[in-house]
């Protein structure tokens, strides 16, 4: 009889269920939408509700069961991830409300902070002030949509009494604790979000220097430490308990995986693209295990575990996360971690992005003059516009004669962060850490950087936006190898890409990062489950190691995502001589552009203060 597992992802905006056999073969799948509160007098506050989020839950999770037809007895294991937000409650669970006003530290039913929200400004700024230890582990900078700040926050408007009966939880953490019953929490959760330094522990004099010293004379019961911490997938407490597994349909005694991060991100209508995909956990479960079928239709050896420190898995949508894990910390400028033990026991994590790269393309094509009729083209061939723009691009190639789209538009170059000013207008926000975040992410990490583009000419034609697409994707290949080449010069060792997400279909833009970067990218069976199919993969370690099996939990993990991971597709690198040029003519060139926009900017900086002195 086959085995069952079932993974349940909770973005921003829904909550999602698939249930996949123990292969990895996906059965079913249920999405229930989740609420996000605003205040209209404060554009910073996004609140969402435990109960809301664990109904939805348990709504897509039976919708899956029933939609299969599977016995509940069949499911082995189960496993979250969601994003880092903050979930409050006192110490027997009940939800404690955090909207500001009357109502905050009493019981409520608005009892998360979304990760995107940014009321703890200050307090931020104050963590960052101290200069400590832990920001090392961040980048040097700790983002206000961290738990600690938001932790503070409340702490600063808290009643006293009301603050000291309060547990806090980052979401995956409060969902297996929903779950079970288990106060454990994840070392992915307090590594990446919690300033928790594994193999050090908390850092006192941290929290004592910001104002948290309730923390650390309460001996840290409140965020959970006290109770232990677990590797991603780990079996957390005894299982579902009885009442859960009602709630969910499932059995009492389901073993449950210790989850990890999926801060998602994006949702159209209530956030905004300016808002990055952080760090995608469980889409580096879902897809670095990989293996790939050739040109010559062969199926790659599985890969060892130690492969995964050569391969970075780029979760790329609306913008684009890399994560790498190595077995020692590399710190990188402009990269978050080193986080030790994020995901498995001995090894360290690191994260890069790209803060537009889906979003980019999208805003290339979609202004320019020509997008109408592009569409009507589209319309009338019954393609997609990329299809169309990528069939003028091999026309234009044929009627110039040139060898390659590279030197179609050779003449052209695009610096990539458009996304400036135009995310304050809509946002009407102007707070530091918004410019922090929507400003170039890695791996110079300047939130002033902006867009540019050499080489206008008077052409308004869908020609012209064939190049301008072309060349938009040229400069996310091109950011891309800056990324991989600052993380191998510090100490990585990356030699192949894995992407997800919805770029991963985008052929043209993985033959541009393959032939930039010089490494091959290998893309999913599937764009889009590799997320809930990370969790999944985290209920079948949970539901192996409760029964003694997987010893080691590295290894044991990483065996389960080679199995359970469907193989993808190899993009090798292909480009003659001619275009190796090229490309490495244009990374020059973009390096450069860098180098000009800061010195023009200190420019035009020295003249306005010239004149206000």
């Amino acid at each position: 009889m086959p085995e069952y597992y079932v993974g349940v992802d909770v973005g921003t905006g829904s909550a999602r269920a698939a249930l996949v056999q123990g292969d990895g073969t996906p059965v079913a799948s249920s999405t229930h939408d989740t609420p996000t509160w605003r205040d209209e007098g404060d554009h910073r506050i996004f609140e969402q509700s435990t109960g809301a989020t664990w109904a939805a839950i348990c709504s897509a999770v039976k919708g899956v069961v029933a939609d299969s037809k599977i016995d509940p007895s069949d499911i082995k294991g189960l496993g979250f991830d969601a994003t880092c937000s903050l979930a409050v409650t006192d110490m027997a669970g009940n939800p404690i409300c955090i909207s500001g006003g009357e109502h905050l530290g009493l019981e409520g039913e608005r009892n998360i902070i979304l990760w995107a929200d940014h009321r703890a400004e200050k307090e931020a700024e104050l963590i960052n002030s101290t200069g400590s230890g832990v920001l090392d582990y961040v980048g040097g900078v700790m983002s206000l949509e961290m738990e600690i700040p938001k932790i503070l926050w409340l702490k600063n408007h808290m009643k006293p009494e009301h603050f000291s009966r309060c547990q806090f939880f980052d979401l995956p953490d409060y969902l297996t604790y929903r779950a079970t019953g288990s106060v454990v929490r994840s070392c992915c959760s307090l590594t990446c979000k919690c300033s928790y330094v594994p193999g050090v522990g908390w850092d006192g004099a941290f929290f004592e220097k910001v104002g948290l010293g309730e923390l650390v004379s309460s001996g840290y019961a409140q965020i959970g430490a006290s109770s232990g911490v677990l590797t991603a997938g780990e079996p957390v407490g005894h299982g579902l308990t009885k009442t859960a597994a009602d709630e969910l349909g499932l059995v009492q005694g389901t073993p449950v995986g210790s989850g990890v991060i999926d801060a998602y991100g994006w949702t159209p209508g209530a956030l905004h693209e300016a808002y990055l995909s952080l760090a995608r956990y469980a889409g580096w479960i879902g897809t670095v295990g990989a293996r790939y079928k050739g040109e010559d239709g062969c199926l790659s050896p599985p890969p060892k575990i130690g492969e995964s420190s050569h391969r970075v898995a780029a979760v790329a949508g609306t913008s684009t996360c890399y994560l790498v894990q190595s077995p020692r910390g590399v710190f990188v400028s402009g990269v978050w971690g080193p986080y030790r033990n994020a995901i498995m026991p001995g090894y360290w994590m690191n994260e890069g992005g790209q803060s537009s790269t889906g979003q980019l393309i999208q805003f290339i094509t979609t202004t320019h003059p020509a997008y109408a009729g592009l569409l009507k083209i589209a319309g009338e061939e019954n393609l997609d516009p990329h299809e169309v723009l990528n069939k003028k691009l091999d026309e234009l190639v044929q009627l110039e004669g040139v060898l390659s789209r590279t030197e179609l538009t050779k003449d052209l170059h695009m610096y990539p962060d458009l996304h400036g000013e135009v995310h304050f207008r809509k946002l009407r926000c102007h707070d530091a850490e918004l410019r922090r975040l929507i400003g170039n992410r890695s791996p110079i990490a300047d939130p002033r950087m902006r867009g540019s583009v050499v080489g206008l000419t008077l052409d308004d034609t869908i020609n012209d936006l064939a190049r301008k697409y072309n060349v938009t994707m040229e400069a996310i290949a091109l950011q891309t190898k800056h990324i991989v080449d600052e993380m191998n010069d510090k100490g990585h060792a990356i030699r192949s890409i894995f992407v997800s997400g919805g770029q991963s279909k985008n052929v043209g833009l993985m033959q541009l990062v393959a032939n930039t970067c010089n490494m091959p990218v290998v893309t999913p069976d599937s764009s889009s489950t590799a997320v809930v199919s990370g969790a999944a993969m985290l209920g079948r370690f949970a539901a192996e190691a409760s029964k003694g099996g997987r010893e080691g939990n590295g290894k044991a993990l990483w065996d389960i995502m080679v199995e359970m991971t469907a193989p993808g597709t190899v993009i090798s690198v292909s480009l003659n001589s001619r275009e190796k040029k090229l490309l490495e003519a244009k990374y020059s060139i973009f390096r450069e552009a860098i180098e000009i926009q800061k010195r023009w900017r200190k420019q035009m900086e020295d003249a306005v203060s010239s004149q206000e002195g």
